[in-house]
């Protein structure tokens, strides 16, 4: 993404993740849209999982606060989502 994008979008943003609708795919339907709530508009912005920047495995929990950018052509959906508060290792998998 160009600096001009991301000036187009209104720049980085900050939310909370705030509901996840599987889809029924993935292993055990883990995939699905989620929705994070931004926490200075208070608009909501729906992603995939694959708008979910990080290593390893894209997953994301409600709750989670995140940052992301808004896309300037659909400004109802989050892209670069990136998780702020990564969980232990060891929490993870309890």
């Amino acid at each position: 993404m160009t600096s001009e994008e991301i000036t187009a979008a209104g720049g980085q943003r900050f939310g909370n993740i705030v509901d996840r609708i599987p889809l029924g795919s993935g292993h055990e339907g883990r995939q699905g849209t989620y929705v994070v709530r931004d926490i200075e508009t208070d608009k909501h912005h729906a992603f995939m999982y694959a708008d979910i920047v990080t290593e390893g495995f894209r997953t994301i929990r409600t709750g989670e606060r995140v940052r992301f950018l808004v896309d300037p052509e659909d400004p109802e959906h989050a892209r670069y989502v990136i998780r702020l508060d990564l969980p232990e290792v060891e929490d993870y998998y309890r």
